[in-house]
């Protein structure tokens, strides 16, 4: 639905940040600023801070910032025009009723049934497990000691011998066979028609982050029963299996900081039965870059509780990396002397795997040990070859103070000397383009960063930095627009918000918050965002200051002259650009500009 942008505005301005975020979080003023824990990442001393004035928030520990709309699609994990909805709702401001063409109410309409049949078909198997036929799936819940407040909580139910049944009863309902076959629950014979997935089995409903049933997973209820342990429903135009993550209805609320991440659905249930609310587990599939990202957007540490078989940590080790490339930090519970949590639970209790999380291994760590198997260490060879193996590893941390510390930890742990570790590391990273070659002190200017960061990110970062300079300091915006456009920001993003940026400060009528709003996407919302918190550097004197200052600014016009040099050969335009910059870059050498 698209909101039309005095509308988004009203619903901002009737929105106050602080009462906003006080609603889903505890509060406390500080100086000018409010502060608090970050409600999407586990820490313990408050990093997240709410400004009053410029309407935004900011995260000083995992980065996360925005206005009182972005918070809300965040917590809620909604898109934006739900979270302007929200907002509405609560500052009561009249939206206007969406408008579908015809195609798109087509399409909503058949989305909307399939969720209905799938309800209905959740409704027919609870109904089923609670009737005098579902004694034997009962004799099995009660046998993994679920109790009926869990089974109850998690929509359990029984696909009964006669499969047909369900049909029966969705027809009667008025779904056709070709609805019940598109939401997964039946398929084709040639002799036999239309016959169901699921029978004789418990029935496990797979729901999304709104609660509504996409899917259903079946389990049989001995090892005498024919079939799969597990069927799942085949993915759907509702059911994507690689986005979408068991448990996570419940789990994205429990705000404990972390998640737990299963490997099967009695897992995540007896774990929450246990008070464990933040389990989830993949829905028959190994774990994606889809559900990472799920999962990132309530927190940045998983907690891996994976069985402790050969397959298991095999499982672990792939979600460890795909954690990684995600932006994530992972740890694994060690479940010995059990397979998993459930037998882990159901043995040694709650208090005792609390304490399995509390003293988790690093998946660094972990990774490690796991390596460590597949080498003879009392041998010379295959000792050289582990260690050159660490080193290899250790290659992959761009920042330096994380890589040290590894580095000071598996020289412990394995007893090698830190020094000849480093060499080794140093070394490795020579041939293979590792990140641990020693890197030069940060630019007090702050406009290279501490990663090896390639020149065009660099770039990014100095206009990053440009505009929150001139959010803290409008005022220095009159003394350098004759040397600065909106065109000197390369990233379209950027452009956009600084050719609105400088119209605001123009009619001193700058609102970062009502800037952000100009963006409907979540990802370019969080992107503007951050060109108004980005972290500037500490610095004291008002003459370190001004030279960091300058220097971001010589910068962010450097690669606006080398950005449409490189292209005026081809466009007229950006050779009038290249001249202009050139001068701009002569006379911004010979200048100094004050703060004050």
């Amino acid at each position: 639905m698209y909101y039309p942008e005095e509308l988004i505005e009203e619903v901002r301005q009737k929105s106050d940040i602080v009462d906003v975020i006080s609603s889903y979080v505890s509060l406390q003023k500080k100086g000018n600023n409010y502060m608090c824990c970050c409600p999407f990442h586990g820490e313990k001393t408050p990093s997240f801070s709410v400004n009053r004035t410029r309407q935004i928030y900011k995260c000083f520990g995992c980065g996360e910032g925005g206005n009182a709309v972005t918070f809300v699609m965040k917590y809620e994990n909604c898109t934006f025009p739900e979270a302007v909805k929200i907002l509405a709702d609560r500052a009561g401001v009249e939206l206007p009723q969406p408008e579908y063409s015809e195609e798109a109410k087509r399409r909503e309409s058949r989305r909307q049934r399939l969720f209905e049949v799938n309800k209905e078909a959740a409704k027919f198997y609870y109904i089923m497990l609670r009737s005098e036929r579902g004694n034997k799936a009962k004799e099995y819940l009660d046998k993994r000691q679920l109790s009926g407040e869990t089974c109850k909580n998690f929509g359990l139910g029984y696909a009964p011998i006669r499969g047909e049944e369900l049909l029966t009863y969705l027809r009667q309902k008025g779904f056709t066979d070709d609805l019940i076959r598109d939401v997964g629950l039946a398929k084709i014979d040639e002799r036999r028609g239309t016959m169901t997935q699921f029978w004789n089995r418990v029935m496990f409903p797979i729901q999304d982050i709104s609660h509504r049933v996409i899917g259903f997973g079946g389990r049989i209820m001995s090892t005498e029963d024919s079939g799969p342990k597990y069927l799942n429903s085949p993915e759907t135009e509702i059911f994507d299996k690689s986005r979408n993550l068991y448990g996570m209805n419940y789990a994205r609320t429990a705000r404990t900081g972390n998640m737990i991440l299963c490997e099967g659905y009695m897992d995540v249930i007896s774990m929450h039965q246990a008070g464990f609310t933040q389990a989830v587990a993949s829905l028959g599939t190994a774990f994606t870059p889809g559900q990472a990202g799920l999962i990132k957007k309530y927190t940045r540490e998983v907690l891996l509780a994976y069985d402790s078989d050969g397959a298991g940590v095999k499982a672990a080790l792939r979600a460890i990396r795909i954690l990684r490339d995600a932006g994530m930090s992972g740890r694994i519970i060690n479940m010995s002397p059990y397979k998993d949590p459930d037998e882990f639970i159901k043995n040694l209790g709650q208090a005792a795997f609390q304490e399995r999380m509390n003293n988790a291994e690093n998946a660094f760590l972990f990774e490690v040990r796991m390596l460590e198997r597949e080498f003879d260490l009392n041998d010379p060879e295959g000792k050289t070859n582990f260690h050159s193996q660490i080193a290899r590893k250790l290659c992959e941390f761009s920042e330096d103070v994380e890589r040290e510390n590894y580095l000071e930890a598996v020289a412990q742990k394995y007893h090698i000397g830190f020094d000849n570790l480093r060499k080794l590391v140093v070394n490795m990273a020579a041939k293979t383009g590792g990140y641990a070659a020693q890197t030069a002190e940060r630019p007090k200017s702050g406009i290279q960063s501490k990663n090896r960061n390639t020149p065009e990110e660099n770039a990014k970062r100095s206009q990053r930095l440009l505009l929150t300079w001139l959010t803290d300091y409008p005022q220095l915006y009159v003394k350098i627009k004759g040397y600065l456009s909106a065109e000197d920001f390369t990233v379209e993003l950027y452009s956009r918000v600084a050719k609105r940026m400088f119209e605001d400060i123009e009619k001193n009528t700058l609102n970062p918050a009502s800037i952000i709003n100009m963006f409907e996407e979540e990802k370019d919302q969080s992107e503007a965002a951050s060109l108004f918190t980005t972290n500037l550097p500490e610095l004291e004197s008002e003459q370190e200051k001004e030279k960091a200052f300058h220097d971001i600014l010589v910068s962010v016009k450097k690669n606006s002259y080398e950005y449409y040099a490189a292209r005026s050969g081809v466009d007229l335009s950006a050779l009038s650009k290249v001249i202009e910059g050139k001068k701009a870059l002569e006379e911004l050498s010979k200048t100094h500009i004050s703060l004050n």
